[in-house]
């Protein structure tokens, strides 16, 4: 019989208290079991190992942080202030984060390998196209896309390797680095676009001609 949806939950709590408590590489999925106050039985039947546990808690977790950052640009009214509102809730969801917190702080072994070539990658375009939505308004989908991978890569980088001139705990930086660095990338881009399909479109119509 497949475990509820009550009983995953359940499990992915005991699972991220534990994480928070001991770390990835102490936890067992005894001690999931425990916390989460099931069996061990319980535990197999809502994931069959822990490989795939952690996967499903990293799942759920990058879905909790898409869901706060669209929540949080909805509330702002142009692409600017979409994409500092974005990078606000994903450095608070960072710092607030307890079960990550420790990881980062004691088990840079195990996340840096999460974090790098292929596996990297998949983790950040699993990012972008949760946040992408926070900026459909102001541009098209794939260019949301593109810019939501950008903005995640960009965050991601300033919490792990923190700079004296970028604070993402400071609204007022964040809206410096973001019309300073981030929307002319955007903007540009778009009126380099728009500017070589002009000139496509009128040498086509002098050769038509």
């Amino acid at each position: 019989m497949n475990a509820s949806l009550a009983q995953q939950d359940r499990v992915l709590n005991g699972a991220l208290a534990c994480v928070a408590r001991v770390g990835l590489g102490k936890t067992t999925l005894d001690d999931v079991a425990r916390e989460a106050g099931c069996a061990r039985a319980t535990v197999y039947r809502c994931f069959p190992g822990k490989q795939a546990l952690f996967t499903a808690v990293l799942r759920r977790e990058l879905d909790v942080l898409g869901a706060r950052a669209i929540d949080a640009a909805s509330a702002t009214d142009s692409l600017a202030e979409a994409i500092v509102a974005v990078m606000l809730a994903g450095a608070d969801t960072f710092h607030s984060h307890a079960a990550l917190g420790f990881v980062v702080e004691h088990e840079q072994e195990i996340l840096a390998p999460q974090l790098s070539f292929e596996r990297g990658s998949a983790v950040l375009r699993g990012a972008a196209a949760l946040i992408a939505p926070a900026f459909t308004r102001f541009v098209e989908p794939a260019r949301a896309e593109r810019l939501g991978e950008w903005v995640a890569r960009l965050t991601l980088s300033y919490l792990l390797n923190p700079s004296e001139h970028v604070r993402l705990d400071d609204a007022e930086r964040v809206r410096a680095l973001v019309v300073d660095y981030v929307l002319p990338g955007v903007t540009q881009s778009v009126r380099s676009f728009e500017s070589v399909t002009a000139v496509a479109a009128t040498a086509f119509e002098g050769d038509s001609a």
